[in-house]
């Protein structure tokens, strides 16, 4: 079993409807894309969520929503700054190592990459990312501003200016060619890691290009 630390909050903001980013006091060494366990003593069974920082930053983020009648949001969201949650170490093995890649996510699904861009690994990436409305977009200027071309923002329900409308599953639908030599890294929801799993491999992407983490 993982060590769990007691940590410190340092903010828990609202940075959308239902959905909030917990900034925390740093414990270990990690790697982007890595997820941590955590909860309210040490004796729980963690939760497990994707770090959404850098691993050159002095804090570790949490991007997470809040589910009705869930085990840990509902209370996490009331937590303040100066409480104490308990953190597992770092574990995991979603992490980009290759040069080039493409990174697909929706709704907080895109913690792991924003870990990934945050610690400086996003030169010759492509970004898509994907969500109802661009308010869950988490972390869109950034991406914008430094990405530029190859940062894709798509919104399934409402027409925003700079997003392809539709899902991210129309957007690689209406491509013309999709490169089946590099690898590719999907984080979101069940239904959408299978539905641009599938996608990509009809498109011949090879089954092992394909790398995914699943949301709950």
């Amino acid at each position: 079993m993982n060590k769990v630390y007691p940590v410190k909050i340092i903010a828990n903001t609202s940075i959308a409807p239902n959905t909030w980013l917990l900034r925390c006091n740093r414990m270990w060494e990690f790697e982007a894309g890595q997820v941590v366990g955590i909860s309210f003593h040490p004796d729980d069974e963690p939760r497990l969520y994707s770090i959404a920082s850098g691993t050159q930053h002095h804090e570790v983020w949490i991007l997470y929503t809040v589910k009705p009648g869930g085990l840990l949001t509902p209370q996490l969201s009331t937590r303040n700054k100066g409480d104490t949650i308990y953190m597992t170490d770092p574990f995991g093995n979603f992490v980009c190592r290759e040069d080039k890649a493409v990174w697909i996510a929706t709704g907080t699904g895109i913690a792991p990459f924003a870990s990934m861009f945050f610690s400086g690994q996003h030169t010759k990436k492509k970004l898509i990312q994907g969500s109802r409305s661009k308010d869950g977009l988490y972390f869109h200027d950034f991406f914008y501003s430094e990405l530029g071309r190859d940062y894709q923002p798509c919104c399934s329900r409402i027409g925003e200016e700079g997003c392809f409308r539709g899902r991210v599953t129309d957007y690689l639908a209406n491509l013309e060619m999709i490169d089946a030599e590099i690898p590719y890294y999907l984080c979101g929801s069940a239904e959408m890691v299978v539905d641009v799993r599938d996608l990509l491999i009809a498109r011949g992407v090879p089954f092992e290009r394909i790398m995914a983490e699943i949301f709950f």
